[in-house]
Order: structure tokens, then C-alpha cells, then sequence
């Protein structure tokens, strides 16, 4: 029940939004359909803990209050944040003293990977004996930051950012509870849907910045809204999740050859406030990995790039970063180095510590000369060909092929070098 102060009290527009039942939960019907994993969960009666793994305003809170009303559960929410190992003892002495009297407790662990590893092996035991539903809300993948013996005890399920269906419905709810249509423009509308970046919370709190601010009799365009309502920086963790799936949609990208996608992941990143530097070095480790020698000066042009970005700094060195970017998307890529040391490692590992062959061992002193260090090695540019043909493997050792280069680019003219010395060693060993 409201006090008298609370009464008088406006409340914010999205507490009065905030869904009643999980039927106007919007965006997350692949969970609570009749047919989706909670809604069978709700249907059957058989609740066990879960985690919402979600971004920012997708509804996992509201998700578990409801889901608890629904399962006939005590709701007991708390924050990993603001929250240490006395208030969840005396959570879960309560939680016993509850099932004791025939209530079960869901407990809602808002940013649950702020826990520690200790913190959320302490929830072990309580989830096990059912003293709690245990329910866990968190922006990060819970692979990297939940104990495995925590999530085996878990079920995960993804929540989706909302759509712009989504938020339709819920910018339709907001006009029907403020009681009149927001003034502001259709192209103002796509504004603040594109800018809500698929965050329901986010969203409400911009319609309620532009109702309180705006004038009913006047239609807001997007430069006026623009004034109002605080564009927000993209959703980017530097540290987290976000920071390697956006590098890895670059890599990848450019792998593909698109240098559209490349420049857009890039952009992405720089707006979300990554170093440039981190992203310079991952592309010159991409112009030796995955370009390499179908196009040699890829390195050049990385290590350029990286030199002007030095010179420069941001935002004119962001320009020679964009230009890294589509030369690398648009040159030819050969795995062929990357490939030829990798197996080169192995089978140094595997031939351990094998010597090199006489005759390409130096003789600086008589006694290396008397015991044959040097003796019978070719010079090759005095031969007739520029190449001997001589084996450079240990004796004991059979000669391995380690790098094979693609029909593609400059490695398309190394190879017919490689097979020319091949051919050329073949006839040398048979005129021996």
C-alpha cells in the first residue's frame, strides 16, 4: 500500500508501463510462448534456476518478477552490486524458514557475474536442496563469467535486444497511458527508435524526457529532439564480450573480402570507444596471417597505416585505419605462411633435436674443417642455375613440404618459382 507522499508522487512513466503479466512482456515470445522452454516451465510446474542473459532493457527483471508471480514463488530480488555474503546468509536462513512453512523462493540475482567465483559457488548447496529457484540476470556471457558447477545447475536462456516491432508497441502503450500522441515528427519517431539501440528502458525514459519537455502544439523535428533526449554511446565493454565478438565480425569480415562490413565493425568500435591502436594490431596481424604473401606489401601498408595513426592521431588518423581496412578486404588472401609454420612447429616439437647436414655447418677453425664441418657445400650463385639443389633437412630427416601457396595473387608466381626448383633439384639428384 502507497503512503500519502508516495501517493502525491509522480511516477515515472516506466514504472507505470511495466508489464502486469508475462503476456505484454514484448520481445522475448521465443521464451514465454505457451511452446518456448518458460512458458513449458510455467505449463508443467516443474521450475528450476535459470539465467537471463540479455543486453540492457530487454525485460529480464520484469521477466523474473512475473515469472514468479505466475509459479507462486516469494520474489526476493537483489543486486550482485550492492549486495555481499551476510545479506545472501540472511536470504537464504529466510528462504528456509519460508519453505518450511510451503513457500518456495525465487531468487533474483540482478548482475549476477558481478559475484565472485567464491561468492557464486556459496549459491551451490541452497540450489541444490531447493531452498531457492535460483534466477540470475546478466549482459555477459555467462560462459566467461559464471562457475561451470553453477551453470550446470542452470538452465540459460538469451534474451533478444527489442525490435523496432517491440518498441512500436511499446511507444503505442506510452501515448495511451500519457493520454495524448507524442508530439514529434515520423521522421523524429525513427529517430529515437534507431536510438534506443533495441534498449526498452532506455526508450521509455526518452518518450517521458519529450513529453515533459516538449510543447503539445508543436511537432518536434529530429534536430529538436536531438536537444532533448542524450544520444548514448553503443553498447561496447571493452573488456568483456562485446569487444571480442566486434573484432572477430571485422576478422571475419575482411577474411570474406567485404570491405563494407569491415569499415562498419571498425566504425562500430571506434564509436564505442576502443583504441585504435587494438584495432591496428589486429589488422597487422591479419596482413601476415590471412593476406601474407598473395600480396606482400598488405604488411607495408599496415605498418603504414599504424605509423600515420602515430603521426596523426584521432580523428584525421582514422582515415589511414579505414584504408587498412578495405585494402586488406580487397586483397588476395593466402593462409599458405600462416599454415606452412604451424606444422613446421609441430614437427620441429616432434623431430626434437636432429643437427643440420654437414655441409651447411661454417668451419671457422681447422679442427670443424678436419672433421668435415662445411665440406661439399655449393655455393649457389656460382652454379649454372643460381640453385644447387643440395637438401638443407637433417640426414636423418626426410624433406617435408611446409608451405604450398594459393593460385592467387603474388603467391600465384612463387609457386611456379617453387615448382621450377623443384623441378630442377629432381634432375640434380638424378645425375647423381
Amino acid at each position: 500500500m502507497n503512503t500519502l507522499f508516495e501517493q502525491l508522487t509522480e511516477r515515472p512513466l516506466a514504472d507505470k508501463l511495466r508489464p502486469q503479466s508475462l503476456d505484454e512482456v514484448v520481445g522475448q515470445e521465443h521464451l514465454l510462448a505457451d511452446d518456448a522452454p518458460l512458458g513449458r516451465m510455467i505449463k508443467t510446474g516443474k521450475v528450476s534456476s535459470f539465467i537471463l542473459w540479455g543486453p540492457p532493457g530487454c525485460g529480464k527483471t520484469t521477466i523474473a518478477r512475473l515469472f514468479a508471480s505466475v509459479a507462486d514463488l516469494y520474489f526476493e530480488p537483489i543486486s550482485a552490486v550492492f549486495s555481499g555474503v551476510a545479506d545472501l546468509r540472511k536470504i537464504f536462513t529466510e528462504a528456509q524458514q519460508r519453505r518450511q512453512m510451503g513457500k518456495r523462493t525465487l531468487l533474483f540475482v540482478d548482475e549476477i557475474h558481478r559475484f565472485n567465483r567464491s561468492q557464486q559457488d556459496g549459491f551451490l548447496p541452497y540450489v541444490e536442496d531447493g531452498t531457492v529457484i535460483l534466477v540470475g540476470a546478466t549482459t555477459e556471457n555467462p560462459s566467461f563469467e559464471l562457475n561451470g558447477a553453477l551453470l550446470s545447475r542452470c538452465k540459460v536462456f538469451v534474451l533478444k535486444p527489442l525490435g523496432r516491432e517491440s518498441l512500436e508497441k511499446i511507444f503505442e502503450r506510452a501515448e495511451s497511458v500519457l493520454g495524448h500522441a507524442l508530439p514529434v515528427t515520423a521522421e523524429a519517431k525513427a529517430y529515437i527508435l534507431g536510438l534506443a539501440d533495441g534498449d526498452g528502458r532506455y526508450f521509455i525514459n526518452m518518450i517521458e524526457a519529450i513529453d515533459q519537455y516538449a510543447d503539445p502544439a508543436e511537432q518536434l523535428d529530429v534536430d529538436q529532439v536531438s536537444k532533448i533526449v542524450q544520444k548514448r554511446m553503443p553498447l561496447y565493454d571493452k573488456d568483456r564480450e562485446g569487444h571480442y565478438n566486434l573484432i572477430s565480425a571485422l576478422h571475419k569480415s575482411l577474411r570474406g573480402s567485404d570491405p563494407d562490413a569491415g569499415l562498419y565493425w571498425t566504425a562500430r568500435m571506434i564509436q564505442g570507444g576502443e583504441d585504435p591502436k587494438y584495432i591496428l594490431r589486429r589488422l597487422a596481424r591479419f596482413a601476415v596471417e590471412d593476406v601474407s604473401l598473395a600480396d606482400p606489401q598488405a604488411i607495408v601498408q599496415a605498418i603504414a597505416a599504424w605509423d600515420t595513426y602515430e603521426r596523426l592521431g584521432s580523428p584525421e588518423g582514422e582515415l589511414a585505419i579505414a584504408q587498412l581496412v578495405v585494402y586488406l578486404a580487397t586483397a588476395p588472401k593466402s593462409v599458405g605462411v600462416y599454415k606452412a609454420w604451424s606444422q613446421a612447429m609441430r614437427t620441429a616439437k616432434e623431430t626434437g633435436s636432429l643437427s643440420p647436414p654437414m655441409h651447411i655447418l661454417n668451419a671457422p677453425t681447422k679442427l670443424m674443417g678436419a672433421l668435415g664441418y662445411g665440406e661439399g657445400y655449393q655455393y649457389d650463385p656460382d652454379t649454372e642455375d643460381g640453385f644447387s639443389g643440395q637438401n638443407y633437412f637433417p640426414e636423418s630427416m626426410r624433406r617435408c613440404t611446409f608451405y604450398r601457396p594459393v593460385e592467387r595473387g603474388f603467391e600465384r608466381e612463387i609457386k611456379k618459382r617453387l615448382a621450377y626448383w623443384e623441378e630442377l633439384r629432381k634432375k640434380k639428384c638424378q645425375k647423381k
